[in-house]
């Protein structure tokens, strides 16, 4: 049972960590947009930028601590 459950930690992980790289790649784009162009339309592009941020963050902390338990898991 030991090693399905760290599998299994391990498996969504790493889908986790797809999902943050593709929202990673989007955020990314957003960001050197708005770097290199100072928004003309207000705050729209800050807060596109904010949104767009969050589901990286998200998406990068559940991979990160799917493979922690993991960890823990095979070390108990």
């Amino acid at each position: 049972m030991k090693p399905t459950r760290i599998l299994w930690n391990e498996l969504i992980g790493f889908v986790f960590m797809i999902f943050a790289a593709f929202f990673g790649f989007k955020t990314g784009r957003l960001l050197i947009d708005f770097i290199k162009q100072p928004p003309a339309n207000g705050m729209a592009p800050l807060v596109r930028l904010s949104i767009a941020a969050i589901p990286t963050l998200a998406a990068g902390w559940f991979s990160l601590t799917s493979f922690l338990r993991a960890r823990k898991i095979s070390r108990s």
